[in-house]
């Protein structure tokens, strides 16, 4: 009987240890980053290598792993402060620092290992280089000013460029237009989280707002306008040949919903104004690149 007892704690033990450890991955986020890589890789292909697709998207799922896992650990002080983060497993001490460095040293090292092996060098370079950046230059600037809104920027808008890198083994034209796409997507993205979470950053002095971290017009301006050229930058890859016109509808019709959402928060400046903004990012993206994705097949 003590026997089955103690093992059924093991079991119980792992159980909450594996369910601990995959919340450190954020599955969703990491699910994103991947979809984004293998959107890039599809988009470049005349024939898709679907092994090599399917390496990117565990490749691409690892490396982002490693990276919010580097965040969490770097931020594990920080996140005690806040609402919405307090319950995540290095506040509650349900996965100690080490393991957490463990589980991103494993995840970088696997990850790593699959893009050299399934793609390519420049690929490989660029993913790890997206993640240092991630993990180890935007996580600090937070609590410096919105410039971190701009660093991390960058490795968010990564992952169509390495897809596109995986396919054809170079960066062209087309790379840096689904690259730009994503890349000024993250500024609405990124400034109606903050504008949300407004009051929780605070407690960890993330400063990620703009115009002076203050939620008044000035920012939801610049909202507006980078929502605003997301329009003619989606109709970019029809114009260049990489996709066609039924993206592009799709895209400006998303676009054009995505920058009236704006006006709103611009008149009346609350909470759920930047909420309803916040939940379009969320959308327009995956909608946009499916379309991409299903105009070129």
């Amino acid at each position: 009987m003590v026997s089955q007892v103690n093992g059924l704690t093991g079991i119980t033990f792992a159980i909450a240890k594996g369910k601990a450890f995959w919340e450190l991955l954020k599955f969703r986020l990491s699910f994103l980053v991947a979809f984004s890589c293998a959107f890039g890789f599809v988009l470049a292909s005349s024939r898709v290598n679907w092994v090599t697709l399917g390496m990117l998207f565990v490749g691409g799922f690892l490396l982002s792993g490693a990276a919010v896992t580097i965040n969490q650990i770097i931020e594990k002080d920080l996140d005690k402060l806040m609402v919405r983060t307090m319950k995540r497993p290095l506040p509650t001490q349900r996965v100690s620092v080490n393991e957490a460095a463990t589980l991103a040293a494993i995840c970088l090292v696997g990850g790593v290992a699959i893009l050299m092996q399934y793609t390519n060098y420049l690929t490989t370079v660029l993913s790890v280089g997206s993640m240092l950046l991630y993990g180890f230059v935007y996580t600090p600037l937070k609590r410096v000013g919105p410039i971190a809104v701009f660093v991390g920027a960058i490795p968010g808008a990564l992952p169509p460029l390495l897809g596109w890198t995986a396919a054809t083994g170079g960066i062209s034209y087309e790379a840096l237009i689904i690259f730009g796409i994503q890349f000024i997507w993250q500024f609405p993205h990124f400034w109606a989280i903050a504008w949300v979470a407004d009051e929780d950053y605070k407690k960890a002095g993330f400063k990620l707002l703009p115009s002076g971290g203050q939620k008044d017009l000035n920012t939801a301006i610049q909202i507006m306008i980078y929502t605003m050229f997301l329009i003619p930058l989606g109709l970019l890859p029809a114009t260049f040949g990489i996709t066609g016109v039924n993206s592009a509808i799709v895209a400006t019709i998303c676009g054009v919903l995505f920058f009236a959402l704006t006006f709103s928060l611009m008149k009346s400046g609350d909470r759920k104004s930047a909420l309803k903004i916040m939940f379009a990012s969320f959308l327009y993206l995956p909608i946009v690149q499916i379309a991409y994705l299903l105009d070129k097949v």
